[in-house]
């Protein structure tokens, strides 16, 4: 980003065992995307993730990173077919609107290997699509919902990137075009200083 600041970097973090030192080195080390999944409902934690994480940590490094940084974008995805309820998932997006999170991916999980757990259910497709409704409505920035859908989704990817571009665009504009209704009390010198006239 230093040869090419128009790059946009996306980071897939682990929740660094809550080390809020850790996370704000991370939010302001230039990266645009701040990506940490949370995996599953609340419910399911136990069962689904590394025994180090839980929701709870997942939910505060989320809403951290964008309290140490408010231009991120931060981003989650959450795997369906583990055996949650509707409810459960809904829950689960309506707390992360609570933290901040802009992006949300929801994909079918699928078994790697017999050593795994298994799926308890093949999520159909509209039911992908409700509850990618249900995301928009709760006011996720982009919302990716389907079968094969994973965490670095390449539309969702694409979306993203053209999201970022557009809110960058617009704030360059705002910065631009922004009136204050003194301009006519300044005046630029000869040395490029802005002073205040009487």
């Amino acid at each position: 980003k230093v040869w090419n600041p128009k790059i946009l970097t996306e980071c897939l973090v682990s929740d660094f065992q809550g080390m809020d030192s850790s996370v704000e080195t991370l939010a302001n080390s230039g990266l645009d995307v701040y990506a940490h999944n949370i995996e599953t409902v609340e419910r399911l934690q136990p069962y689904v993730r590394d025994k180090r994480a839980n929701y709870a940590q997942s939910l505060k490094v989320l809403r951290y990173a964008k309290e140490v940084n408010p231009s991120l974008y931060t981003k989650t995805s959450i795997m369906l077919g583990l055996g949650e309820s509707t409810d459960e998932v809904i829950q689960t997006m309506k707390d992360l609107r609570s933290a901040g999170v802009d992006v949300l991916t929801l994909g079918q999980y699928l078994r790697p290997t017999p050593q795994h757990l298994a799926v308890e259910e093949y999520v159909t497709p509209e039911k992908f699509a409700e509850l990618q409704k249900i995301g928009e409505e709760l006011g996720f920035r982009y919302v990716a919902s389907g079968p094969m859908v994973r965490s670095s989704y390449k539309a969702g990817e694409f979306f993203l990137e053209h999201m970022i571009k557009s809110d960058r665009e617009k704030a360059e504009d705002l910065v631009k075009t922004f009136k204050t209704g003194h301009e006519h009390r300044r005046e630029l010198t000869g040395d490029n200083k802005l002073s205040t006239t009487q």
